[in-house]
């Protein structure tokens, strides 16, 4: 997993909210068995008519938010199904930040376990910065958002900070403890030994 310390975007607004992550990936996409290549699957029910062709009138269908990393979504964003291709395409995509007022829990678990920073704001906020149209930069050491008219703190769970900012998914977190594990397998077998004799 890469590291996210800052990123500077403009921002694609998606004026929904309670997106759920049938909508975010639709179930007849989730046959892919690695983690990449399910970008192109995103939203795919609202950026694709029955014929497959883009529909003009949907937001990552606009030229202007091509390359966007920053996502400002309506409320409950993630409901649903605990499925974790849904963060999966976002990053795929190429979506690094996902703001909303609210996030479903397990969503929200998955998306700092894949390298995706959400941020949770108040309405006013999120909805402030779904009209930006100005690049804006997040930058998660001094958790701040800034804007071209203002600059916005956010908070964020220690542990969540740290994960992102080392690039730690889990196996790298239990990694950072292998000395510890070792000595208590290596002791394991000695107590194991000792009762068996």
């Amino acid at each position: 997993m890469e590291s996210f310390k800052k990123v500077s975007s403009i921002v694609t607004p998606l004026d929904k909210v309670n997106v759920d992550t049938d909508q975010i990936v639709p179930k007849q996409f989730l046959k892919l068995i690695q983690k990449s290549g399910f970008g192109k699957f995103l939203f795919f029910d609202w950026r694709y008519d029955e014929n497959k062709n883009k529909r003009p009138d949907f937001v990552l269908n606009n030229p202007l938010y091509v390359n966007s990393k920053i996502l400002v979504a309506g409320d409950n964003f993630g409901c649903g199904s605990s499925r974790e291709h849904a963060v999966w395409a976002l990053l795929d995509y190429g979506f690094s930040v996902i703001i909303a007022p609210s996030f479903a829990d397990i969503f929200f678990s998955n998306c700092f376990k894949n390298g995706i920073l959400p941020i949770s704001l108040d309405e006013k906020t999120v909805e402030k910065l779904q009209q930006e149209t100005s690049p804006i930069e997040v930058d998660l050491e001094t958790q701040t958002i800034t804007t071209p008219s203002d600059k916005i703190l956010f908070k964020i769970d220690s542990h969540k900070k740290k994960i992102l900012l080392e690039g730690l998914d889990d196996i790298a977190q239990t990694l950072q403890y292998e000395d510890k594990i070792t000595e208590f397998e290596k002791n394991s077998k000695i107590s194991s030994i000792l009762i068996n004799d």
